[in-house]
């Protein structure tokens, strides 16, 4: 299974509506995230704007391309496109800046044993 973390930054202008909409996250793309593999997905937001996103998955590529075909997802990035004005032309799920895990506590006590 894959972990991922990545960032974004959200307007901080826009923080309000941002939470607003994920408090409120359409029942047809919480499914599509579920169904296309989007396992234990979290945010978290800073006070400037920075948002950082957790999953798990058994293949990120496999899963984006997936979310990608979705028509939901379309409509959603669309929506969500307002609050991410430095990616320009790029739908927020293309500008993901996905960073490269360098720690993990249980994995080095493994291989301490």
């Amino acid at each position: 299974m894959a972990h991922v973390c990545f960032t974004l930054q959200v307007d901080p202008g826009k923080l309000d509506a941002y939470r607003a909409a994920h408090a409120a996250v359409w029942p047809e793309m919480l499914s599509a995230l579920h169904a296309t593999g989007w396992r234990n997905y979290r945010l978290f937001l800073r006070p400037d704007g920075l948002l950082v996103g957790t999953l798990e998955t058994d293949d990120f590529a496999a899963a984006q391309e997936a979310m990608a075909r979705t028509e939901v997802n379309a409509r959603w990035q669309a929506a969500m496109a307002e609050f991410f004005p430095v990616l320009g032309e790029l739908r927020p799920d293309e500008g993901m800046l996905v960073l490269d895990q360098i720690f993990h506590l249980e994995e080095q006590l493994t291989l301490r044993d």
